[in-house]
Parts: C-alpha cells; structure tokens; sequence
C-alpha cells in the first residue's frame, strides 16, 4: 500500500522524532516501503532579521543540520527500513509538502504536540500539512506532554 513514507522530525524534540521514527519504522516494515527523514531549517521572517547574521550563517547552519539529523540517524538501530535524510530551508509546512511531493511519497507520518485550545485540533505545521498535502498523512500524538 505504502511504498515510500516521509517522516518530518524537529530536532530540537529528538524524543518525539525517535517515537514518531518507531511508528514510520513500523509502518515502512509492514509496507516494505523506504523512509525519507526530513528536518526543515526555518527561514527568517524579516529581511531585517537576516542582516543581522554573518553572510554565510544559513550555508553554516544547513551542514550542522545535517550532521545533526546524519548522527540522530545513525543512533537508531539497525532494522530492516531503508532510510535516507534530507534538509530542506523555508517555511516549515511548505517544505514538508515540497519534499513529499518531490521525493515520490504517498505518506508523511508526522509528530503533534498535545493541543492547547489556541491549536484547536493540531499544532500548525501538522494542520497545515493535514489540510493541504495531496499524500495521506498519519499524525503521531506527543501525549506525554498533558
């Protein structure tokens, strides 16, 4: 059914990536389908913003990223998925529909945080991808949070 399976994680939340990651895993196993992890380095807002940064910042911040995401990655045990990351630079829910778009994906299984009542129902990166991604999306809950 599933053949190839976006999985946007925030490294900042390394615990809820790795749960959302187990469920993707799962998924990708009983599928037989790849992963694509996918973390978004947000662009700045106000060009104002920007020029406050060394020229060279965004380039700078893109390798971390990467070397970020590769060692989260190589963290996780070997299983039998097939998984490749990839860092994207804009708008957190563009990118992610972007890359699912590009990358082939007919799933995103992606994290929310538990909602407060300004979220209503998702958080709103997940309801923006949720409402507007041509790809089936399976939204994984951070309940720990309460």
């Amino acid at each position: 059914m599933f053949e190839r399976i976006l999985v946007p994680v925030d490294l900042g939340e390394v615990d809820i990536a790795n749960r959302t990651l187990a469920v993707a895993e799962e998924l990708a196993d009983k599928h037989g389908a790849r992963l694509d992890v996918l973390t978004v380095v947000p662009t700045y807002t106000m060009s104002i913003v920007g020029a406050a940064f060394p020229k060279d910042f965004a380039e700078t911040t893109l390798e971390a990223v990467r070397a970020r995401l590769k060692e989260m990655l190589d963290a996780r045990p070997d299983g039998k998925v097939t998984v490749k990351g990839h860092v994207a630079h804009g708008t957190i829910y563009d990118e992610i529909m972007k890359a699912a778009n590009a990358l082939g994906s007919d799933l995103i299984v992606m994290a929310s945080h538990r909602p407060e009542l300004k979220d209503y129902l998702l958080g709103p990166n997940a309801a923006r991808v949720v409402r507007h991604a041509r790809q089936s999306v399976f939204v994984v809950r951070d309940l720990e949070k309460a």
